[in-house]
């Protein structure tokens, strides 16, 4: 099984070069980072885990911006988003920006996806209603447009005749679809690569192994292969590793806490979480 490591890249915190760096260096699979473009100030939509909102949410760099440097300074590691909000994003702007980051990274490009929990931060961008329909179908326009020379979609809310966009990437970015809901694995078999549930901790296994086992039995009845689980906010033990990798799962990616402006805290929390790695 993988490891990663997911993160809040924030302007206050470890710059995201040394980020990348440091993973790789302690010997992690991955990295991906989280998405969102601004909070707004109203805080009208409350945090689904409850309390005050985190002051890293407002902070957080570009993830695809912040990615590309550190594909600069990294060879081996996996890099990604958890997740990004495609619905907010234009899709033949992204389509142009996941394909570059891809190129520049040699093909190390996955993308976890989420429709977002701010209602208001979608509203801003023009998204005030199905926003789960229209995050599937920015994907599936994307998808045209990295496999078709004349690019042509016409969906519910995406439309554009044929256009001429390079470069395509080395190969099809592998699209994880976030989320524990009900409809997940309905979302995950129709549009994913594979899943990115969220913080299943390891006491709640049992649980999810039946999950796991609706999703194996889904795809093969699709005609899809197994399908691979990356946990979003693993538990950070070695029960726990063993736990994961025996219900099924490929990849747990554990979340970085925010130290602040403490440079060194970040890197000792990584030296931590490496002692880990088998």
């Amino acid at each position: 099984m993988d490891l990663g490591i997911v993160a809040f890249a924030t302007d206050y915190g470890l710059p995201p070069v040394d980020l990348g760096r440091a993973v790789e260096e302690r010997g992690f699979d991955a990295l991906f980072l989280t998405e969102h473009t601004h909070i707004p100030a109203s805080r009208l939509t409350p945090l689904p885990a409850g309390g005050e909102l985190p002051r890293r949410y407002s902070h957080t760099f570009d993830p695809y911006v912040a990615l590309s440097a550190i594909s600069a300074v990294t060879e081996t590691i996996r890099i990604g988003t958890g997740v990004s909000l495609v619905a907010q994003h234009d899709p033949i702007v992204l389509a142009k920006v996941i394909a570059s980051l891809d190129q520049i990274s040699n093909g190390r490009v996955e993308i976890g996806i989420g429709a977002g929990w701010n209602v208001e931060e979608a509203a801003n961008h023009g998204v005030t209603r199905a926003r789960t329909a229209r995050m599937l179908e920015t994907v599936e326009a994307m998808r045209v447009i990295w496999t078709n020379d004349d690019a042509e979609f016409h969906g519910r809310f995406i439309d554009f005749d044929p256009i001429w966009s390079w470069p395509k990437p080395t190969k099809i970015p592998p699209i994880l679809i976030g989320g524990n809901g009900p409809t997940a694995i309905e979302r995950v078999i129709a549009h994913g690569d594979g899943w990115m549930p969220l913080k299943i901790s390891h006491n709640r296994l049992d649980g999810f192994a039946s999950r796991i086992r609706e999703l194996n039995d889904e795809s093969e009845a699709a005609g899809r292969a197994p399908l691979p689980i990356t946990i979003y906010g693993a538990t950070a033990t070695p029960e726990a590793i063993v736990a994961y990798s025996e219900i099924g799962i490929q990849r747990i990616l554990f979340e970085l806490r925010d130290h602040g402006d403490d440079k060194q805290a970040y890197l000792r929390e990584l030296d931590a979480l490496a002692e880990l790695i088998p």
